[in-house]
Parts: structure tokens; C-alpha cells; sequence
């Protein structure tokens, strides 16, 4: 099968990966953090998240970073926005682009958001429409689309629903999130086969954790199947908060290499990703958790 010529890599460490940390770091590293992804050719950068400090107090100062990055032309920053609360904080912010998030599972919507799927695409019915209005991007995430915490496996069908529900709501964009990462490539081609009868292949994207080691090669059958945009976190920031002890969000840099390896464009230096990564590492007091990383960290000592 043919893959992709480019992919668009959508930095998530900023946002997904560190309201997942226990470590709550000042604004200027998260500032710093950001110019860093900026630099390094980043397209697309998750920089924060207005919702509600109660429940994600490591966001509460989305819009003091949001005010103190420097912007770089053809740079998309977007923010979490699962309200109009959350969607007016955005519009403050000057957000390119704002996420909406569901889930293909009853459980972890009412677990996560406090209310059914259904009630979900109520709140966000205003938020698209108000995006609409002021020319913003909507993004729109299903969650556990490969396996609930609560409910276990999720059927295929189940997952297309939502999907086909996001689309029709007007969003731009929708992502294919393994939230505890249980996926394989062959379960991942039937949820992105099946997906695709109902949503243009153009307009999905992937979001992989990488609990069982699966997300490399999870994003490998994305690509063939012709899935263009894949989300990432800079040296694996951020754990899996449903599954103990497990690993969170696949690194950008381990998706970069193989990006390269493969030969497709990306607009996006590795040895700066490679820099940032242990910038922000540093900043939580250990090493990233990206063999990459190590790798090419240990290839410069011996240099």
C-alpha cells in the first residue's frame, strides 16, 4: 500500500502530555517549551486547555502561556475547549484552532466528562458554531475508540457512530484516539477501514498511546490505509492515567525517526525534537522516555 508523501505531526506534549504529570511546571518553561516545538518545525502544537482548574488544575494557566509564546508563521496553536467557557477563553487566547473531545464508550464519557455522549455533542454544538463564526478550526477526538477501561472491547460500529456524529457537527478534523493504548495494526485497519465509509479518509487523524508497545506500528497501518496526520509528545510526556504505571503518549521523536526512515516529508528537525525533549525531561527531573532520545544522546557523547 502507498504511504503518505507527508504527514503532519501534531505536538500534544504541551497540552495531553503534561496536565498527565504530578510535576505542575511555571509558565515560562511551558512557554519555553513551546517556542522550542515552534523551532524545531512543528506544524500543528497543542498549547493548553481551558477547562476547568478544579479538575485540570496543570492547564489553569493556559492563557498566560497562550499570551507568552512566540507565534511562528505557518504554526497552528490550538487549545482544548469543551464548553463555551472554555471556547470564550480560547477566543481570548487567539487560538488558530480548538479540540472537542468525546468518547466511543458510555463509561469513560461519564467518567471523564460527567455526562453521556450524547449530552457531549449538546455542549458542543454552540462551541462548533461559534467556531464557524470567527473562521477557528475544530478538531474533534474520539477517546477509547480501541478499548474502555471500563467496558473493554468497543465495537467497531459503535466507534463509527461517534465518528460519523463528529463530522456531521462540522468538525475539520477527526481524531482516532487509543487512550490506554490496547490497540494493534489489525484492529486499528478495521476501525480505520470501517470509519472511512462514513468519514473521508483526508479528514482523519490518529492519536496513539504507547502502553503496550504498539504505537509505532499502529501508526505504520494508519499510514498505509492513507491517514496523513498523527498526534505525538515530545519525549513521551505525559503516563496513561487508566492504566497504572503504564506509558502515555508515543514520543515524537520515536514517530519522527521512523517518519524518516520511510522517507516522508515532514518539515520537522530531529535533532531539535532530540534537544527539546531532553529540555523538558530536564525540567521534570528525569530523562526522556524515548529510546530515540537515549540513542542519539549517546551517539553525541561518543562523537
Amino acid at each position: 500500500m502507498a504511504l503518505p508523501k507527508r504527514v503532519r505531526m501534531v505536538e500534544v506534549g504541551a497540552r495531553d502530555g503534561l496536565q498527565n504529570e504530578k510535576t505542575h511546571l511555571p509558565v515560562a518553561i511551558k512557554v519555553a517549551l513551546i517556542d522550542r516545538l515552534s523551532a524545531a518545525g512543528l506544524p500543528d502544537i497543542e498549547a493548553g486547555s481551558f477547562v476547568s482548574p478544579k479538575w485540570i488544575p496543570q492547564m489553569a494557566d493556559s492563557d498566560q502561556v497562550m499570551a507568552g509564546i512566540a507565534r511562528r508563521q505557518g504554526t497552528t496553536y490550538s487549545v482544548l475547549t469543551p464548553n463555551m467557557k472554555g471556547f470564550d477563553g480560547a477566543l481570548a487566547a487567539r487560538a488558530d484552532e480548538i479540540g472537542i473531545f468525546t468518547a466511543a464508550s458510555e463509561s469513560f464519557s461519564q467518567k471523564n466528562t460527567n455526562c453521556s455522549i450524547a449530552e457531549t455533542f449538546e455542549r458542543f454544538r454552540p462551541v462548533v458554531d461559534g467556531a464557524k463564526r470567527h473562521g477557528i478550526r475544530v478538531r474533534g477526538s474520539l477517546s477509547v475508540a480501541l478499548g474502555c477501561p471500563y467496558e473493554g472491547a468497543i465495537a467497531v460500529e459503535k466507534v463509527v457512530e461517534v465518528a460519523r456524529r463528529l463530522d456531521e457537527l462540522g468538525c475539520d478534523e477527526v481524531s482516532i484516539a487509543d487512550t490506554i493504548g490496547v490497540g494493534t495494526p489489525g484492529a486499528v485497519k478495521r476501525v480505520i477501514e470501517a470509519v472511512a465509509t462514513n468519514v473521508p479518509i483526508g479528514k482523519l487523524s490518529v492519536h496513539f498511546h504507547d502502553t503496550y508497545g504498539q504505537a509505532l506500528a499502529n501508526i505504520h497501518a494508519a499510514l498505509e490505509l492513507g491517514v496523513a496526520t498523527v498526534d505525538s509528545s515530545v519525549a513521551g510526556l505525559g503516563g496513561c492515567p487508566y492504566a497504572k504505571g503504564a506509558s502515555g503518549n508515543v514520543a515524537t521523536e520515536e514517530v519522527l525517526y521512523m517518519l524518516n526512515g520511510l522517507g516522508i516529508e515532514t518539515g520537522v528537525d530531529l535533532d531539535q525534537i532530540v534537544d527539546t525533549a531532553w529540555f523538558i525531561a530536564g525540567a521534570l527531573g528525569r530523562e526522556p522516555g524515548s529510546k530515540v532520545s537515549r540513542a542519539i544522546a549517546a551517539k553525541r557523547r561518543k562523537a
